[in-house]
């Protein structure tokens, strides 16, 4: 959105196309969005339930529930008011360099708190600060990479959740284990992944990202809300991103009630392969998407594969379909969630409030969190996994359906 310094220079430097966003930019992109994801997936998973156990006297499961129900709703609201602020002030990189450096800074003082209530404090303003570099860092995007690279984008935010759980493998080796402060190894790691995007990066301006598209806002303004294709996307994100979150929360426990010899280690390993199977499998996708215009039909596809992968949970006889239904749903979903983050931005009309926009749409990623819970435990205790399955499947359908139903022109 603002006007960059050296631009120029790596328009003549890059082997970029005429309309095309140069590589260096995207791959630099890429890093620092799978740095944002190191900052958070490491310490949330990991790094915080070790400190809280850690407390004497403390409540471990109740504490780990208000950090996390507090965390959601300060990340929501901290998304969209930053996604709002950077829109108002026209300037992404300054908040983005602001969040790293307050998030950095709350994160490395986490070890210091002793309470149980001053470490739920310092989390409330950690996702606060962490999410002052989310939001400008999603809407820059925006500004910055045309339509017809969106689904290379798309594969290359597929690297985000692979680094995440990669970092977290890490800090938990025999060699860090015994380091007292691994949150600072943590800020370090995300430090090196986002300053570079900031300070070399260098973008080609991209003027026409930075206005709506003809007549598209008056479409979004005449249609009902139904026929919005903002909130199609939106709604099938949130419905898969429902699934995710109770496969993510509940998959060892399921493994275990099939097989109660299944290990942690064996779950890890299985979630590894099919996070880092699916960045090959998204970025040839979404090169594929380019080339043939079609933006949409991956998200179909992988929200109906999603769906079928569920249901060959819901029925597996034995471990082998178990798993080979994960395999198929795990792979569908992150290629779904990737690919839908990059595609999101087609359908966004008014670039002067990108965003704010960003950040409604970051409801998806935190509200299923809030609902998961309750929908595992009204199921599960009473009819078992096979229907939790089943209900998700349906939800995958749904959002599946809803984009078929989107408008040709996207």
């Amino acid at each position: 959105m603002e006007v960059q310094p050296h631009a120029a220079v790596a328009a003549l430097t890059d082997p970029v196309l005429p309309g095309r966003q140069s590589p260096r930019f995207m791959y630099l992109y890429a890093l620092a969005v799978s740095g944002a994801a190191v900052a958070y997936m490491p310490y949330l998973t990991l790094l915080l339930p070790l400190r809280v156990s850690a407390m004497p006297g403390t409540e471990v499961l109740a504490t780990l529930a208000i950090a996390a129900f507090v965390g959601a709703i300060s990340a929501s609201l901290s998304n969209i008011l930053f996604g709002w602020a950077s829109d108002r002030t026209q300037r992404r990189r300054i908040w983005i360099l602001a969040g790293l450096l307050l998030s950095s800074a709350l994160l490395v003082s986490m070890p210091y708190a002793h309470d149980a209530n001053i470490l739920i404090g310092l989390i409330i303003c950690w996702q606060f600060g962490l999410n002052m570099m989310l939001a400008p860092l999603a809407a820059w995007a925006g500004d910055t990479i045309p339509d017809v690279q969106k689904g290379m984008l798309g594969g290359l935010l597929a690297l985000a959740p692979a680094l995440g759980a990669l970092s977290g493998a890490v800090v938990t080796t025999d060699i860090i284990a015994g380091f007292t402060h691994r949150e600072a190894l943590v800020a370090l790691l995300v430090v090196c992944m986002v300053a570079p995007v900031l300070f070399f990066g260098n973008p080609v301006p991209m003027p026409h990202l930075l206005r709506p598209k003809d007549g598209e806002v008056g479409q979004a303004e005449d249609n009902p809300p139904t026929a919005n294709p903002a909130i199609r996307m939106w709604l099938a994100r949130l419905l898969v991103q429902i699934a995710e979150a109770s496969l993510f929360a509940f998959l060892l426990l399921w493994f275990r009630s099939l097989d109660p010899g299944f290990g942690e280690n064996d779950a890890a390993n299985i979630f590894a392969v099919v996070l880092g199977f699916s960045v090959f499998v998204a970025l040839a996708v979404g090169s594929w998407s380019d080339r043939t215009g079609k933006p949409i039909m991956p998200l179909i596809l992988t929200a109906s594969l999603a769906a079928v992968g569920l249901l060959i949970m819901a029925w597996a006889p034995d471990m082998a379909f178990a798993i080979a239904g994960y395999v198929a749903f795990g792979l569908a979903s992150s290629i779904f969630l990737a690919l839908h983050s990059s595609q999101t931005l087609r359908v966004l009309p008014r670039p002067h409030t990108r965003g704010r926009d960003l950040g409604i749409f970051n409801l998806t990623n935190t509200v299923p969190s809030l609902i998961m819970p309750w929908l595992t435990m009204a199921l599960v205790p009473t009819y078992g996994f096979d229907a939790l399955f089943m209900l998700l499947a349906g939800l995958a359908i749904i959002a599946s359906i809803l984009l078929m139903t989107m408008p040709r022109r996207i």
